[in-house]
């Protein structure tokens, strides 16, 4: 739908005559919004395929393994990203912007279909109870049982979610509860994820506002606003490679590599000092005088301050992404059962998103409550400034609530392998290897009373 949009209709021919084919703008917006949304479905989709495909592929790998993998799985994806903003930006800024639209479009169908000539190798099947619906099940169970509970029944439980358990009336196995219990103490890591990533979100959003009042100009050469961008993705690649050389070193030293934690509350320290400089960027950048700008044929008033200023915010975010990103994967991936590790990544994968509708909400909120006077059209008349400090105190906040709960996702030695065994399993183990042994002192008791009879 996308380049159906952008196609250039206006100078479109047909035959020896002039046709002027020209969509209404509602038209436009419909097949705009269309096919954003089904980029956005599309995208969800793949994210969900992908988490339970790596929990299949990274069973029986230890913690120094599984969190060298999450650092070059990611390093991969910045990588592209790279390629993106570098070529498909400068081609549709200064080249042909509608041929932006179409690289997308045919990198897609490209990619579809070398994953059908390879869905071969790509099929697993789920282990028995670690469906999402048998999570959400459990869930929806406890919630029942205990307003039943509260109504007409009596007898307390450890933890509300054992409600759902079948020896307290409930429809699921303990096996499935104690689980499911597991992943729910990952609950606070994931939602002390969400502000985070609304810092995250400001990249495509309140300092690509900033770079876009900016001067642009290089020299005689304009770069497109997606090469900032390109600055916060330079530390993941760089960051990664050396993390793994540190580590290999620590392992070699027989020292213990920092917990991952200590590397998200320092990633998310990062955030938060991102999001203030921006904030006093935003005062510098006002004191400038402003200069006009050509931005896709448009005249812009934007400040003279060059946009490689800008540059420490970025660098910063990006330093808190390739700490940040791959810690919290290892972590949800580590301290939950081999049964529900895809379902773990999906959680995770959700606070991300759910981070970008806060983010979201946190900008509207802002700009209802001011009137507007935040993001006017004129942004050096505006005080964007004062948002980004609003999400700096918010961010510091949320660093400390983190700090303070860290203890929990020190440990990563407790696996989850040893928690999809409930505890009647192992009564019942013990019981029985209390029968072998007594089975085994009978026999050798009569076996030594025979021999002597003899």
């Amino acid at each position: 739908m996308l380049p159906v949009v952008a196609f250039p209709f206006e100078d479109f021919y047909i035959d020896t005559h002039h046709m002027t084919h020209q969509l209404e703008p509602r038209e436009q917006q419909i097949l705009f919004y269309t096919g954003l949304l089904a980029a956005a479905l599309g995208i969800g989709g793949i994210r969900a395929i992908l988490c339970p495909m790596g929990a299949y592929n990274l069973q029986g790998y230890n913690q120094h393994q599984l969190l060298s993998f999450f650092n070059w799985f990611y390093w991969l994806v910045n990588l592209n990203s790279t390629i993106v903003f570098l070529g498909i930006a400068y081609i549709q800024q200064s080249v042909a912007k509608n041929l932006g639209f179409l690289i997308p479009f045919t990198s897609v169908l490209l990619a579809l279909i070398a994953i059908h000539m390879m869905r071969n190798k790509l099929t697993y099947k789920p282990k028995k109870g670690g469906s999402l619906l048998t999570t959400l099940g459990v869930f929806l169970n406890s919630f029942k049982m205990c307003c039943l509970h509260y109504r007409h029944l009596s007898g307390d439980v450890v933890s509300w979610l054992d409600r759902a358990k079948e020896n307290n009336g409930g429809r699921y196995s303990e096996t499935h509860v104690e689980n499911v219990k597991v992943l729910a103490k990952l609950f606070p890591l994931y939602g002390l994820q969400l502000l985070y990533r609304a810092c995250i979100t400001q990249i495509p959003s309140g300092y690509y506002i900033q770079t876009m009042n900016s001067n642009l100009h290089l020299n005689d050469l304009l770069l497109p606003i997606g090469a900032m961008n390109v600055i916060s993705i330079l530390p993941v690649l760089l960051l990664a490679p050396l993390m793994e050389c540190v580590t290999t070193c620590y392992l070699s030293m027989e020292k213990t590599p920092v917990a991952p934690a200590k590397i998200i509350t320092l990633g998310h320290v990062c955030a938060t000092l991102s999001v203030l400089v921006a904030g006093l960027s935003e005062l510098q950048r006002k004191t400038y005088p402003l200069v006009e700008q050509t931005l896709s044929g448009k005249v812009l008033q934007v400040s003279s301050m060059p946009c490689f200023q800008l540059a420490p915010q970025y660098i910063l975010l990006g330093l808190a992404e390739a700490l940040v990103t791959p810690a919290c994967s290892l972590i949800s991936f580590q301290l939950t059962p081999s049964h529900i590790r895809g379902i773990s990544l999906h959680f995770l994968t959700l606070s991300y998103g759910g981070g970008c509708f806060l983010g979201a909400f946190i900008v509207q909120l802002v700009y209802f409550l001011s009137g507007g006077n935040f993001y006017p059209s004129m942004l050096h008349d505006g005080n964007l400034e004062r948002f980004f400090f609003l999400l700096a105190t918010l961010m510091a906040i949320n660093t400390l609530v983190f700090w303070s709960v860290s203890y929990r996702y020190i440990d990563l030695s407790v696996r989850g392998k040893a928690l999809t065994l409930s505890p009647l399993t192992e009564k019942l183990r013990h019981y029985k290897a209390f029968l072998r042994f007594y089975d085994t002192v009978d026999r050798s008791y009569t076996n030594t009373s025979f021999e002597s009879i003899l």
